[in-house]
């Protein structure tokens, strides 16, 4: 316990230095994290200090931010309740963050968390258009005994979404609630550069480039990546690494107990290079897939996809795999408000994991197999739900609380999604589809999109005005021909 008050102690007078952070307009804003772990805790302390530029028309005297560690604390709900038994390996257990102080400009401010824990509200000196504020963070995180993208499992730590981070301001901060369905996020890019110390017989794999250096019995590694939009790390004392040098990318792959490590690398691989020819060229120069304890498929981080160990077959495993590096390109470079619009990113990205097994073939997927039977269980949802509730809303534009259940969640987002997409591919050539990605992604990337320039983007590039076609997928006014099995 000395051992970590002592690093504690060195730690908070460590100055902090900005990387990539200029001070003109649309500048990113840039977090600079310092963080120590205590596996004895199950907790990290961090000083975070945020260089937060002021890319609105207005004058701002508060910065709100996102608090995903509370949605562990006692009385939320982090995953749906079908699922607690799969998460919590060892009963109930909780988590949240609890800060210590927050400065701004380097004095005492005023801060609140509102009633439900989502949002740190910090009062600031009046900032105008195209000015920046420095912003500090002293605070702890508690992980919760969980397998999810925050908590730790028998072979992981999973540091997900674990620290504040600002919220997207559109005349206002927007201020997503909690959600157990989805992704509840929502972020900027912004430049991170994150030191990490941590118990030496630990692997790190984080977001961004890592430089690693060890003392007696620690390790700290700096982290530091540009441009993305957001950060993760995992910590593991049992991950063996593969890599593979691909088109100028490091292909990384951090497992346990996978004796077809290999062929998983492969997967990612060639996933990559195939959303490279299909969308345009990933701009970094890492890609880490991590094996980890995890209750759900997958989850994706800049640079980073987790994969979760509970999948058993290698068609379910390479499968979440494509799923989660098609991310890369849609959430993380091109983002969106996951919890306003969660189809844009979840259907765009179910489709191109379809359009990546009809390219590569040797996978033994079908492209026509993964409609029809995307097709077949839509309707077989829609079915059970009118059976047991009456009637089903089909609507796709919902945030992710208008979700009464997690099937309605997947069927309206996933499913329902990459069967717009199908359906969008028959109304013109194979050619002028792609392109619609292709200029999609080239418009918005390193930027947020939304519902609405998706598809003023694919009216623009296919030459025709799709608005109707999408309102009816959208509106839930479409009526999918049901197929028998």
């Amino acid at each position: 316990m000395k051992k970590i008050i002592f690093l504690l102690a060195l730690f908070f007078v460590i100055p902090l230095f900005f990387v990539g952070c200029q001070n003109n307009k649309s500048s990113l804003n840039c977090y600079q994290i310092q963080a120590v772990f205590n596996d004895e805790t199950n907790s990290l302390e961090c000083v975070e200090n945020i260089k937060y530029y002021n890319n609105s028309e207005n004058a701002l005297n508060e910065v709100c931010f996102f608090l995903y560690p509370n949605i562990f604390n006692e009385g939320q709900s982090p995953v749906p309740k079908y699922i607690e038994s799969k998460a919590y390996i060892n009963d109930l257990s909780y988590g949240n963050i609890t800060f210590l102080s927050v400065l701004s400009n380097d004095s005492e401010t005023n801060y609140y968390v509102n009633e439900q824990g989502n949002i740190l509200t910090v009062e600031i000196p009046q900032i105008y258009p195209d000015e920046f504020i420095e912003i500090e963070l002293h605070y702890t995180v508690f992980l919760a005994n969980i397998k999810h993208r925050l908590g730790f499992g028998n072979h992981t730590y999973n540091f997900g979404n674990f620290f504040p981070i600002a919220c997207v301001y559109e005349n206002g901060f927007v201020k997503n609630d909690f959600s157990p369905n989805g992704d509840p996020f929502y972020s900027d890019m912004a430049n991170f550069n994150v030191k990490i110390t941590y118990p030496k017989d630990y692997i790190l794999a984080s977001t961004g480039n890592v430089v690693s250096n060890d003392s007696a019995n620690m390790i700290t590694s700096v982290c530091v990546a540009e441009n993305v939009r957001d950060f993760c790390f995992v910590l593991s004392k049992e991950f063996k690494i593969l890599n593979k040098m691909v088109d100028g990318v490091s292909v990384n792959y951090f497992y346990y107990d996978d004796l077809n490590a290999e062929k998983h690398l492969q997967t990612a691989i060639d996933a990559l290079l195939t959303f490279n020819d299909l969308f345009g060229k990933y701009p970094y120069n890492v890609l880490n897939i991590v094996k980890n304890d995890f209750c759900f498929g997958g989850m994706e981080y800049p640079n980073l996809v987790m994969i979760s160990d509970d999948l058993a077959d290698d068609e379910t495993i390479n499968y979440v795999i494509v799923h989660e590096i098609a991310h890369q390109w849609w959430y993380g470079i091109v983002g969106n408000n996951e919890f306003e619009n969660p189809w844009v990113d979840e259907g765009i990205t179910e489709y191109s994991t379809a359009l990546f097994f009809e390219k590569n073939q040797i996978y033994g997927l079908n492209y026509q197999t993964i409609m029809e039977n995307a097709l077949y269980g839509y309707n077989n949802f829609v079915k059970v739900f009118k059976k047991i509730y009456g009637s089903v809303e089909q609507s796709m534009n919902r945030n992710l609380n208008q979700f009464d259940t997690e099937p309605e969640y997947v069927n309206c987002t996933y499913t329902k999604g990459m069967l717009l997409f199908d359906s969008l591919r028959q109304t013109m050539s194979y050619k002028k589809f792609i392109k619609c990605f292709k200029d999609y992604f080239e418009k918005y990337k390193f930027q947020n999109s939304s519902a609405d320039k998706l598809i003023q983007s694919f009216s623009r590039t296919s030459g025709v005005n799709l608005e109707s076609f999408f309102d009816a997928w959208l509106s839930g006014k479409v009526i999918l021909e049901t197929i028998d099995k």
